[in-house]
């Protein structure tokens, strides 16, 4: 697919199925781009929809399965969009961090691709803003799905979940304690945490009835 030009060739795009419940239009949505006026529009539409679809299937929609619906926050940043809110001080990190991050259709130093999103579990808010747990969610994705890195905010416990071809498998967090929760080699990283995220599945199961 060449670079939308026309108002109908973004529309095509937007339209593209990456999931079961998600379209590419759910990745171009920026504060950023629609304040400021800078198009947020992939260069390489065919690299952002695969890893958009890779970056679905395998988190998006089994946590959406488990917990029910989330919400995308931030997603695709054009090279644009993330360079003026990087310089702008507006929480992105440098294009050159950002490839194959929030910046989908650009491979990173490595040559791999992937794509990052940062998300909000709906059903998580308010367990989170009882207790400040924010671990309980980071714990429960460590466990359960795919390695891949997380890094959590503290407004309603959103995070970072990243699809990669070279997957690291860390969670960080600027939520207390701040810094790095996990990391391959830490004395943490390996086994069952079944015990941080019980008593959120337990309020979650009553929440269900």
């Amino acid at each position: 697919m060449n670079t939308p030009k026309t108002v109908k060739s973004l529309e095509d795009l937007g339209r593209i199925r990456l999931s079961k419940s998600f379209f590419m239009r759910d990745m171009l949505y920026s504060e950023i781009s629609n304040f400021h006026g800078i198009p947020n529009i992939p260069d390489d539409p065919d690299l952002a929809i695969y890893v958009s679809r890779k970056l679905c299937e395998t988190f998006l929609e089994p946590l959406q399965d488990r917990f029910g619906r989330i919400s995308i926050r931030s997603a695709y940043r054009s090279p644009a969009v993330n360079e003026f809110g990087n310089k702008n001080k507006l929480s992105c990190a440098s294009n050159e961090a950002n490839y194959a991050g929030h910046i989908f259709d650009r491979r990173d130093a490595s040559g791999a691709c992937g794509a990052t999103v940062t998300v909000v579990v709906n059903s998580f808010i308010d367990y989170y803003e009882e207790t400040g747990d924010w671990q309980a969610m980071a714990w429960w994705i460590h466990d359960n799905l795919p390695p891949t890195s997380l890094y959590f905010f503290p407004k309603l416990a959103a995070f970072n979940i990243s699809w990669h071809e070279k997957p690291d498998r860390n969670i960080k967090s600027y939520v207390s304690p701040k810094g790095t929760l996990t990391k391959p080699g830490m004395d943490n990283f390996t086994g069952s945490h079944e015990s941080e995220f019980a008593d959120w599945l337990l309020q979650y199961a009553k929440n269900q009835l």
